[in-house]
């Protein structure tokens, strides 16, 4: 158990190399123009924090429905966007005696997140309300850019829902 728990907690770049492909497909939706033009999403650095979070949440819970055969690679994706985080964070100049607490917070951001997404997206769930405390932060963007970003990410978690384990670690999040 010890040895299973320290190997999840030191993978190494080549195992977080099989997730490669997902994460760059993830970063690449949450980086589409409709989400911040169409969906008025904030053009920011915390809207695009925001935004992969929102996909990387629904992938993380498709994940959790695919068993025990996605739990190593959804560790390794979750490693993945810390690392990723950690790069950008230190880009920004933050320094490496704050960059632990960033990481904390942006753990438990993405944590809660993935709660409320998985609950808000599922049936009978209530999208809009995870889409404004999360996506938003509480503010509203108005109608017609909810419905959007609503319809979007709903259209996006049917399709991540008919993806294999495979399929996801090619990095396909759609029907091809």
């Amino acid at each position: 158990m010890a040895l299973k728990l320290f190997r999840k907690l030191f993978s190494s770049a080549d195992e977080r190399s099989t997730v490669g492909p997902l994460y760059a497909a993830i970063i690449a939706e949450a980086r589409q123009p409709h989400w911040y033009l169409d969906g008025k999403v904030a053009d920011t650095i915390d809207g695009r924090f925001d935004m992969i979070n929102a996909v990387l949440a629904l992938v993380l819970a498709r994940m959790e429905e695919l068993g025990e055969a996605a739990h190593l690679p959804s560790t390794l994706l979750a490693e993945t966007f810390v690392n990723d985080m950690d790069g950008q964070l230190r880009e920004l100049g933050i320094g490496d005696v704050v960059v632990g607490k960033h990481i904390g917070k942006m753990m438990a951001a993405l944590g809660g997140r993935l709660g409320a997404y998985r609950d808000g997206f599922r049936p009978g769930g209530d999208p809009r309300a995870a889409l404004l405390r999360n996506l938003f932060r509480g503010e509203d963007p108005g109608d017609p850019a909810l419905d959007h970003v609503q319809s979007a990410l709903e259209t996006l978690a049917g399709r991540i829902a008919r993806q294999s384990l495979t399929g996801l670690l090619a990095g396909r999040l759609g029907d091809a």
